[in-house]
């Protein structure tokens, strides 16, 4: 994930900024407790795309 792009994306519920997971390929918004998928490259930032975390993932 380039840094940059990271740096200007944002979570389209809450605005919070997001965490790459490199090992789950996704971007973190703990604060909305979902991961966005990360497909061919793109992120995908649809809230009904996000994977909902568990209460482990969102600590």
């Amino acid at each position: 994930m380039d840094p940059k792009l990271l740096a200007e994306l944002v979570c389209p519920q809450t605005k919070a900024t997001l965490v790459y997971d490199r090992e789950k390929n996704e971007l973190v918004s703990k604060k909305a407790r979902l991961a966005y998928p990360i497909r061919d490259g793109i992120p995908i930032m649809l809230v009904d795309e996000a994977r909902p975390l568990s209460d482990e993932e969102a600590r």
